[in-house]
């Protein structure tokens, strides 16, 4: 399998264990998507916060990768489909001890209703 795909430098390790901006900001994220160029860790586009489209926005960085256990899905939002690509350096996904919506402690009971 190719590593050399443009938008992917699966040498780099993610930011951490969740969203970079929500943890600054002590809020709560719904799902985690990973940065595959820099490793940035933000949160999906049905978590409050939208971290992770708005790195891409912030950056220009293409592709995205699940953070979530048991996903290994790629997204472009150059062209919005899903890709398969090659493996990135671990962890490839958040502690399985975090729960989703996470992190514990954080999230409000009425969580559905703040979803996008």
């Amino acid at each position: 399998m190719t590593t050399n795909v443009p938008g992917i430098d699966p040498t780099v390790p993610p930011s951490g264990p969740g969203c970079m901006e929500c943890e600054l900001a002590r809020a709560w994220w719904f799902h985690l998507r990973r940065c595959a160029q820099c490793g940035h860790v933000g949160c999906c586009d049905q978590s409050p916060g939208r971290h992770a489209t708005a790195h891409n926005a912030s950056t220009g960085h293409p592709l995205i990768r699940s953070y979530e256990p048991g996903e290994n899905w790629f997204y472009s939002y150059d062209t919005g489909e899903m890709y398969e690509g090659p493996p990135l350096t671990p962890p490839e996904h958040h502690p399985l001890s975090q729960p989703t919506p996470g992190p514990q402690g954080r999230v409000p009971p009425d969580w559905l209703a703040h979803l996008h």
